[in-house]
């Protein structure tokens, strides 16, 4: 039955989402650029007839693409994409090459805007689905969506102000106040430390959080979010986790095309550093941001994983 689960969750994804007045649109999986975060792999295309590897990879979201649409004057202003996606990755209970990712935009809207959309869909999506008889987990029946910023998960969990220890060397020095938190020799970036006292000690206690929503990351894991204005040590960018497992990540997106070419200046170098291979300059993205990308909020959310954190599907995975 698993597979009719699957099918009937999409259903109600798009239900929601057209009720809701977004355009369902698709982008292609081929393209010049797959994406351009550093520990996230590409699978490239080859040519089996002419023997050599093409100038295309699939790509591992339709984010370029869609901020395309959303740059162009035919009125693309709340947009969602329900599609495979492709990741060279190790597979696991939660990670596979190709998976289903939906990923949705508002124009001339902040990320507020999203978290709502969020909220809305998990409610639906449990509320339809009991309707088509998908087994609800029990644990998921009445929960509601738990809100907290980074900075207080910290405080709260071990007492310590994250926020300050934005640099390579405070970081490392609060790590030594944690001996059970394994630090490799190596010198590492910033996020690579944050995340070695986020994964060790601050994750494994989400689970007393059926569906939280986590606001407000340091600054350094911006990617491609805006900073706060009234705090640049935080930028504008929030996960949703079901029972500790990462459902989806949001931005209040970059539209400074200077910055956004010197982030990923550096991402591809610390690609080349870290594994050995960089990708080409996303030339088409970099011509859509310099036309002008207007103010806008976008997300993306792994379909599977909302799929087995609401319902009673132990291996929702469909190859």
């Amino acid at each position: 039955m698993r597979l009719r689960y699957q099918f009937e969750l999409i259903q109600i994804i798009r239900n929601y989402f057209q009720e809701q007045g977004f355009l369902d649109v698709l982008t292609p999986p081929a393209v010049e650029n797959p994406g351009m975060e550093v520990h996230i792999h590409p699978f490239q295309l080859h040519s089996v007839q002419q023997k050599k590897n093409k100038p295309l990879y699939l790509h591992t979201s339709p984010e370029f693409c869609m901020k395309e649409l959303l740059a162009s004057d035919e009125g693309f202003d709340k947009i969602f994409s329900l599609s495979y996606c492709f990741r060279d990755e190790p597979e696991s209970p939660i990670h596979r090459p190709q998976f289903l990712m939906l990923e949705w935009y508002r124009k001339h809207e902040r990320y507020e805007m999203i978290m709502r959309d969020v909220e809305g869909l998990i409610q639906f999506a449990m509320k339809e689905g009991m309707k088509k008889k998908l087994p609800l987990r029990k644990e998921m029946q009445g929960q509601v969506l738990v809100k907290k910023t980074m900075q207080e998960l910290f405080q709260e969990e071990l007492g310590i102000d994250v926020l300050n220890y934005l640099d390579v060397p405070s970081i490392k020095e609060l790590l030594k106040q944690f001996p059970d938190v394994p630090v490799p020799q190596a010198e590492l970036q910033w996020d690579d430390y944050f995340f070695l006292l986020y994964l060790n000690r601050i994750e494994p206690v989400l689970t007393k959080y059926p569906l939280l929503m986590i606001t407000e990351f340091p600054a350094p894991l911006s990617a491609l979010s805006t900073l706060k204005a009234s705090d640049p040590r935080v930028c504008e960018r929030f996960e949703v986790y079901i029972n500790a497992i990462e459902l989806c990540n949001c931005f209040n997106e970059l539209t400074d095309s200077t910055e956004q070419e010197r982030r990923f200046s550096e991402q591809n170098l610390l690609k080349k550093q870290l594994y050995g291979y960089e990708l080409p300059k996303p030339l088409q993205f970099y011509a859509t941001m310099r036309k002008g990308l207007p103010p806008s909020a976008g997300i993306a959310l792994g379909v599977e994983r909302l799929l087995h954190a609401l319902f009673e599907v132990e291996n929702p995975f469909y190859t």
